[in-house]
């Protein structure tokens, strides 16, 4: 069996004692007879938050860990980045006690279906459609860093990190099942928000895969790759990607605060900080290599962070120069 087809099996096969474990509990409104039974029942059935953790736990951050573990690679945490959100908002939906407003959720679902889809896509594209050919290189770092260590620190930076930025971008998908409403002018705000941000990231990335194959195409040819990426949405910034991304969960955030549970926010706003790192160490990755060093410490000085804008007069002075 080649790699991977057998890393594909393991990838669908993984999620399913959770799914099992939650359809089954589904299956039995009433508690059984058996005391025992009768309390994990009510347990499950009175904690939606809780339970969706504790699955969380034993599922993503033990099982993924020791498959990672076995296989010398976390590379399986970021095809479920692509797909969690889709299995919580259907678990939030279907809890026996949600209540919500059914368009709401509707469209909700709708969106998170297509994030997961376009998010999905853009990791298989850059993989060369394979299931995990390569670990994330900030994975690869931590490993040379901690050595021997890693192999216990890993489900601390892997995983159970990951279940906090997960759930906690995820809340507003619970609240948004927890709270009924009438749709009002905020629902139609969030939702252009959040395909705003869909868009921006698909049309970004897709900038980004075609620079990347490009210069590879380069370099078999034996020509000299081109330093920088600094077209389309990337003239205007230097990460619209991650700006795209962050839209769509502080999207969701206004549907939370609209419902009248604004404190949602803390899990976008820890995503937002995490990614504000990732982006610093990025830049610090792109200064390292020699041939790019020097036209992206320029594209640094000319060229906004996040948020699209025109570029800085000392940007006009080069071109003018050059």
């Amino acid at each position: 069996m080649n790699r991977n087809l057998r890393n594909a099996i393991i990838a669908f096969l993984a999620p399913l004692p959770s799914i099992v474990f939650y359809l089954t509990f589904l299956r039995n409104h009433s508690p059984a007879s058996d005391s025992e039974l009768s309390f994990i029942h009510s347990w499950c059935l009175n904690r939606p938050l809780l339970l969706a953790n504790l699955l969380f736990f034993l599922n993503v951050n033990v099982l993924f860990w020791v498959i990672g573990l076995l296989q010398s690679s976390h590379w399986m945490i970021d095809v479920y980045w692509t797909v969690i959100p889709v299995m919580l908002v259907h678990y939030f939906a279907s809890h026996p006690f949600a209540q919500y407003n059914k368009l709401r959720s509707m469209i909700v679902v709708t969106l998170t279906w297509i994030w997961s889809i376009r998010l999905t896509h853009n990791y298989f594209r850059r993989e060369n459609w394979e299931w995990g050919a390569r670990e994330d290189w900030r994975f690869n770092d931590l490993r040379k860093q901690y050595g021997k260590h890693w192999w216990w620190l890993s489900f601390f930076s892997v995983y159970v990190s990951q279940q906090i930025f997960l759930i906690g971008i995820c809340l507003p998908l619970y609240v948004i099942h927890s709270v009924d409403g009438p749709l009002n002018i905020w629902d139609f705000i969030s939702s252009v928000i959040c395909l705003t941000g869909i868009v921006m990231a698909y049309y970004a990335d897709t900038q980004l895969h075609e620079f990347v194959t490009g210069n590879q195409k380069l370099k078999e040819q034996g020509k000299p790759k081109i330093p920088n990426l600094d077209t389309g949405l990337w003239h205007y910034s230097r990460h619209p990607n991650y700006l795209g991304e962050q839209l769509w969960w502080w999207g969701l955030v206004i549907f939370a605060w609209n419902l009248g549970q604004g404190w949602t926010l803390i899990g976008a706003l820890v995503n937002t900080l995490c990614l504000v790192y990732v982006t610093i160490l990025v830049e610090r990755r792109m200064v390292k290599q020699q041939y790019r060093a020097d036209a992206y410490r320029a594209y640094q000085k000319t060229t906004s962070v996040w948020i699209p804008w025109f570029k800085s007069h000392v940007a006009a002075t080069k071109d003018k120069n050059t």
